[in-house]
């Protein structure tokens, strides 16, 4: 189950909205939905949650490029939604670069002279990108220091309860849950 909301940063506090992000392909059709959510330059926060699994932070500060922290990039590698935030910047890959696309290779793990090994359905299912990325953070962990939250903060979060954490630091709790 995904959730994704947007909280704009105005003169009175913080205004929560639900979003979809149904229509976004791309990280500038995200960040595009999210300066729209904005009557001014201000913070805007795009927030996304897999359930149990992983959570994004995405920023846009006016025009500036968006600021993007993932709780477990191999976690939102597995996810339509995950596979937005993880631009080839962020996972450092040269855009269009095919040797490194690692979902275009038939990796097996016997290129390097390895023996194959028998390897089930699943786990074959789950090479791929996702073998290559960890499940570690990844992006910008200092994206809300200064809303009041650290980098160690952040990274301590859990995934099932880090969108609520967040908004409750920032004092936006009530908005946020108006619209989860």
């Amino acid at each position: 189950m995904y959730f994704a909301a947007l909280l704009a940063r105005t003169e009175d506090g913080w205004e929560a909205s639900d979003t979809e992000l149904d229509d976004v392909e791309t990280l500038s059709d995200l960040a595009d939905l999210a300066r729209e959510a904005s009557a001014e330059d201000d913070t805007v926060l795009v927030l996304i949650e897999q359930e149990d699994a992983w959570f994004g932070v995405v920023r846009v500060d006016g025009e500036d490029d968006p600021r993007i922290y993932v709780s477990d990039a191999a976690a939102a590698a597995r996810s339509s939604y995950g596979e937005i935030l993880l631009t080839d910047e962020l996972l450092g890959r040269e855009p269009g670069d095919d040797a490194t696309d690692l979902d275009a290779l038939d990796l097996d793990g016997t290129e390097d002279g390895e023996p194959s090994s028998a390897v089930d359905d699943d786990e074959e299912e789950e090479s791929g990108a996702a073998e290559a990325i960890t499940h570690s953070p990844l992006g910008d962990g200092e994206i809300l220091d200064d809303l009041g939250i650290s980098e160690k903060e952040l990274r301590a979060l859990d995934a099932d309860d880090a969108l609520s954490a967040i908004a409750e630091v920032l004092g936006a709790a009530e908005v946020l849950e108006t619209v989860r």
